[in-house]
């Protein structure tokens, strides 16, 4: 069957969605497909999964660290009570999903899509031409290419083991294995992560990591850098993953091996070159639109977007850029200077802005303010002792230029920072002279982040 739309959509995450929700809106003829379940990375196999498991580690963290504070008795993780409960949220998502589709007059298709010319595809026999094709593909773990690859498991499939292994071994020391690692540690596993370099979550502060690979380490979780990965292989105790530079390998036994050493978009299968659209070692070369720099009729949002950070917020922005883009010509471009991120580990650690290696390579002058908040009576009365801060700030404006967190919510002050980020506002601006916080909250705590840089 061939059929002809204004715009096509590859993708159902949440970049993909809101392209074809809007486009459908604004009275197109919209179609969209995926290959796989409806529902793209955050609610299927991301956000939404990764913070019940979260939440869950974080309750049995809170109960340990009120240990001997007035509280007494631990708890644990039941995880395969644990799994059946996250699945209430991800398994309603594929049907809910493509009901909505069809309920908003979007068609749907299910398979591989490839590009046959520049403005036509096929989806599992189906033949689409279309005005606008759009590219939200996601992402899908990157090639290794080492013996044993394919003994390990996708950190995809992390959220829906029925059982937890003895043993589980990260590859990969970025904000996934991390996240898992607390996760499994919390839940009774041991937990080794191997980083290839020498520096782990290798995009945030090196002072902030730096005390979460303690407070790592305190639960048990055994951090090895430059360990780069050279083989996995089956024996009878499970697996043997050898790993290590020249002269400096070590083995590890396993029951499973972690496939956490980062992501790239899943384009691979898309015959990119018969749609005529360029690509890189990165993935689509595209303009400041998210446009196809050699096929004006090509989009491409979310994680598929290999300029921008692999982000849910960051993905919404890019739907709606490409959105505006289709409907009322190319006036936005991507703006990636203000992301805040976090890593929900316990505690979490969160960042905005410029760390001080980036500052230095952009010749940009700061001044540096950092410190310890674990003795706040706030982070004290829970039992955190990991807790701490460290800010960029423009010597000349006094504007902050960059914020590094760790400790209790700090996912939530990190969006304080981006919004003063964002419009420009100086440490005075933060101020209990500027803004009577919330009190006692971690918001508040603010104020002695900042109050050395306060003019007096």
């Amino acid at each position: 069957m061939e059929r002809e739309y204004d715009v096509v959509v590859i993708g159902t995450g949440v970049a993909g969605s809101d392209i074809a929700w809007h486009c459908r809106k604004a009275g197109m003829e919209v179609a969209i497909t995926d290959y796989r379940d409806y529902g793209g990375t955050c609610a299927l196999r991301g956000c939404v999964p990764k913070r019940v498991l979260a939440s869950a580690a974080g309750a049995v963290a809170r109960v340990g660290n009120q240990q001997g504070n007035g509280v007494r008795g631990a708890v644990a993780i039941d995880w395969s009570e644990l799994i059946a409960f996250e699945r209430t949220f991800t398994d309603p998502v594929p049907r809910r999903k493509e009901e909505g589709f069809r309920e908003a007059g979007i068609h749907t298709y299910h398979g591989l899509a490839r590009f046959t010319g520049q403005n036509r595809m096929t989806i599992d026999g189906d033949v689409l031409t279309a005005r606008y094709i759009v590219i939200a593909a996601g992402a899908h773990p990157r090639p290794l290419k080492v013996p044993g690859e394919d003994l390990m498991t996708p950190s995809d499939d992390f959220f829906y083991l029925e059982g937890l292994p003895e043993r589980i071994v990260f590859i990969g020391g970025g904000y996934i294995s991390f996240e898992f690692a607390h996760v499994a540690a919390r839940a009774g596993s041991a937990v080794t992560i191997l980083q290839r370099s020498g520096r782990v979550l290798s995009g945030f502060d090196t002072d902030i990591v730096d005390r979460l690979v303690l407070a790592s380490g305190e639960i048990g979780i055994d951090v090895q850098v430059n360990m780069p990965l050279l083989s996995i292989e089956r024996n009878a105790a499970g697996l043997r993953v050898r790993a290590g530079r020249e002269g400096e390998e070590k083995t590890f036994g396993a029951d499973m091996v972690v496939h956490g050493a980062g992501r790239v978009s899943a384009i691979e299968e898309l015959d990119l070159a018969v749609g005529n659209v360029e690509t890189d070692c990165r993935g689509i070369v595209v303009d400041d639109h998210l446009r196809s720099v050699s096929n004006p009729a090509v989009y491409v949002a979310g994680d598929a977007n290999q300029k921008s950070p692999q982000l849910t917020p960051v993905a919404v922005m890019d739907a709606h850029i490409v959105v505006d883009s289709i409907l009322g010509g190319n006036a936005r471009v991507a703006d990636y200077s203000v992301v805040p991120s976090a890593v929900f580990t316990t505690p979490p650690i969160a960042s905005v802005g410029l760390t001080e290696e980036a500052a230095k390579e952009k010749g940009i002058p700061y001044v540096v303010n950092a410190g310890d908040l674990s003795a706040r009576f706030t982070n004290r009365s829970v039992g955190q002792r990991h807790v701490g801060y460290k800010l960029l700030v423009a010597g000349d404006s006094r504007r902050i230029l960059g914020a590094h967190l760790i400790g209790p919510h700090v996912e939530e002050v990190i969006n304080i920072f981006a919004l003063a980020i964002r419009h420009n506002l100086t440490v005075d601006d933060l101020t209990l002279d500027a803004i009577p916080w919330a009190y006692p909250s971690s918001v508040y705590d603010i104020i002695h982040m900042v109050h050395p840089l306060v003019r007096k």
